[in-house]
Parts: C-alpha cells; sequence; structure tokens
C-alpha cells in the first residue's frame, strides 16, 4: 500500500522537471531573460525536497520491518515537503509576476500558480489524513493507509494539469529564456534518473 504512496509522489517530481529548457536561442528579451532567471533560481532547492521526499517514502515501503508509526513519520514529513515544495514554486511564480513581452503571459502565469497552489493544498490534505491513522492497531492503520493511496488517484490528475500549465508557459521566447538558466538545465539533467526510481 505504501508502495502506491511513492508512485504516486513519483509523478511530482516529474511536474517540476517540466519546467526545464531544452532548446536555446542567442537574442532573447533581456527582461524575459531576468524572469527566467528568477522563477528558475527557485526551482533547484523544492526540485531536490520533492525528490527526497520520493526518496523517503520509496525507501519506507520496501523496507518491510517497518513499524506503522515510522511509515506515518515518514509519510506525514513526506507529504508536508511536498506542499511546501509546491508552495514555494507558487510563490517563485507568482512574485516574477507575468513573463515580459508573452501573448497571454498573465493568464498562463495564473493557471501554473493556481495548479501549484492547488498540488501544495493537496499534499497539506494528505498529510493531515496519514497524521490522523491509528497507529496502534496494524489492520486499522493498512486500512487507512489504503484509503490514503487511493485518494492520491486525485492528484495524477492534478499533476498531468500543473505539467500541462507549465508546458504552456514554456512556448516560445519562455522556453529559450529557461533553457539559457543553468539552475533549470541543473533539474533537466537529473530528471531521467529520478522519475524512474521513484516510480517504482
Amino acid at each position: 500500500m505504501n508502495k502506491k504512496l511513492a508512485a504516486a509522489l513519483s509523478g511530482g517530481a516529474v511536474l517540476v522537471v517540466a519546467l526545464s529548457g531544452c532548446s536555446s536561442n542567442k537574442g532573447t528579451d533581456p527582461k524575459l531573460i531576468s524572469w527566467a532567471k528568477t522563477v528558475c533560481d527557485a526551482v533547484p532547492a523544492q526540485d531536490a525536497k520533492i525528490k527526497a521526499a520520493n526518496a523517503a517514502i520509496s525507501q519506507t515501503a520496501s523496507d518491510t520491518t517497518s513499524s506503522p508509526a515510522t511509515i506515518q513519520k515518514t509519510d506525514s514529513k513526506a507529504f508536508q515537503d511536498m506542499s511546501d515544495g509546491y508552495k514555494a514554486l507558487a510563490a517563485a511564480i507568482s512574485g516574477a509576476g507575468a513573463p515580459p513581452g508573452i501573448d497571454d503571459g498573465a493568464k498562463r502565469q495564473q493557471d501554473v500558480v493556481k495548479n501549484l497552489n492547488s498540488l501544495s493544498a493537496s499534499y497539506a490534505d494528505l498529510k493531515k489524513k496519514v497524521d490522523a491513522l491509528e497507529t496502534k492497531d496494524q489492520a486499522k492503520f493498512a486500512s487507512g493507509l489504503h484509503d490514503v493511496a487511493s485518494q492520491m488517484a486525485n492528484l495524477e490528475t492534478q499533476n498531468k494539469s500543473g505539467t500541462a500549465a507549465l508546458e504552456a508557459l514554456e512556448q516560445g521566447e519562455v522556453k529559450d529564456a529557461i533553457a539559457e538558466q543553468a539552475s533549470c538545465k541543473k533539474v533537466s539533467a537529473t530528471a531521467s534518473p529520478s522519475a524512474s526510481s521513484t516510480a517504482s
């Protein structure tokens, strides 16, 4: 059951990686470059936090000797870290403002912020549910953890929506500006291994 949590959480790391450039175009508007730097500089720390949360849950899931109390503590912290990570990313993108000189830039930016804040709230809610589980009764705990895993199915949809919003924000010159940022390049370079290791 905890493996379901780990698999569901892996989508979160993929969403963060969506904010990484893979092309470059010289002559991009300096104001847009500055905007991209503001956004990308916030990514590595939150990406690391989300990946660490994935790793912690995966490790607990693979350890058959983990007690209900240990699983609860690990999952609770992971959910909190995920919530904090997405909230910080939303704040960074919100604080950066709309990408300058981009048609519908404000709407695209607001869509991303809305999605990230929604994910943050969802993980915060899951933390509350995990914290409320009965750890002294193995059967009740297992049942409760199963319910938490089932509720995470909705997060897969939210993750997809968030990724789509990020990809929409990244079109054209925005993608070029992001591609020039070392911080986003760093996240992109570590994307594949982390996604594959947490999805098992």
